[in-house]
């Protein structure tokens, strides 16, 4: 498996992202190892906060929350999935597969051997965070999932997702930075649609960006559409706190935290939250407010800084 490393010059100019870097290797299927990025921030012997992106992001989208989670006095991991942001991003697109990133994430969960964490997931960060949550789910305490979902392929994805899925594989040059303005509902400067293209440097880094919108569930003979009905049947036996925290503003996953709520147990009696003024990529226009509702939740469930 072919993999291109983005140069560490590409991040020397970032807004606000003073994180050091912290790297572990995941396997590929042939045997050679991938380097994959996170951020580590906060005592070690902290309750660890998970905190997964989705497509085109990267950690970067998490560093409006990263700082009053740290001084609320937590431990917050933020991965870079493979494809994105400082991580290894295979050339080739037929190596990206949803099995495959679940495998990854995976291997980085028994690395870091993460106990009594708790989950935040946002797009593809809960496509693969909850397949994690169902496999795993004596390693999580809880989960707060934003504009995600599961999808099983048994439901239509939506026109707003497949008008993004055909501008993904259509548009000659994939605008990374633009594609996270225009998931937005606020403004965003110059400076931080160039800190969402430092990853990608030309267009051969950006295979994992082009294959993920190909890559979710939206028929039921889907390949991966057994293993998230599984994971399912799983999430219907998850009883520990749950929350959802979806965002006025955002068209592709509007509606799948009612299903959340429906299905998933650990959702009774939680302050499910409707953030205002917030587009598919809420970390970014609404990261401090997160943060607020997510320490407000850990409260709530005496799910305490230390473990």
């Amino acid at each position: 498996m072919k993999a291109l490393r983005t140069p560490d010059e590409c991040f020397a100019h970032l807004t606000d992202y003073p994180y050091a870097p912290h790297y572990l290797n995941v396997d590929d299927s042939e045997g050679a190892q991938l380097r994959l990025h996170f951020i580590d921030e906060g005592p070690r012997n902290a309750r660890t906060l998970l905190l997964m992106h989705g497509e085109p992001s990267w950690s970067y989208l998490y560093r409006k929350m990263i700082g009053p989670l740290v001084a609320a006095g937590f431990r917050v991991i933020a991965p870079d999935l493979i494809g994105f942001g400082k991580s290894d991003k295979p050339v080739a697109r037929e190596d990206y597969t949803y099995a495959r990133h679940v495998m990854w994430m995976q291997s980085f969960v028994d690395q870091l051997d993460l106990q009594n964490t708790v989950l935040f997931c946002q797009d593809w960060g809960g496509l693969i965070g909850l397949r994690l949550v169902a496999a795993n789910s004596d390693r999580f305490a809880a989960v707060l999932a934003g504009n995600t979902m599961l999808p099983t392929g048994d439901h239509h994805p939506g026109d707003a997702f497949l008008a993004w899925q055909t501008f993904s594989q259509e548009t000659p040059i994939f605008p990374v930075g633009k594609v996270i303005q225009t998931g937005l509902a606020t403004p965003i400067s110059a400076d931080v649609i160039a800190a969402y293209d430092a990853p990608f440097p030309s267009e051969d880094y950006k295979a994992g960006a082009r294959q993920f919108p190909l890559l979710v569930p939206i028929t039921p003979d889907d390949p991966e559409a057994p293993a998230n009905r599984q994971a399912w049947q799983a999430l219907q036996q998850f009883e520990k706190p749950f929350l959802t925290c979806f965002s006025d503003k955002d068209p592709v996953t509007r509606g799948g935290d009612k299903v959340m709520q429906k299905l998933i147990p650990g959702c009774a009696g939680q302050d499910h939250t409707l953030i205002e003024n917030g587009g598919h990529f809420l970390q970014e226009d609404q990261g401090e407010k997160l943060a607020e509702v997510m320490l407000t939740f850990l409260r709530k469930n005496t799910l305490n800084n230390k473990v």
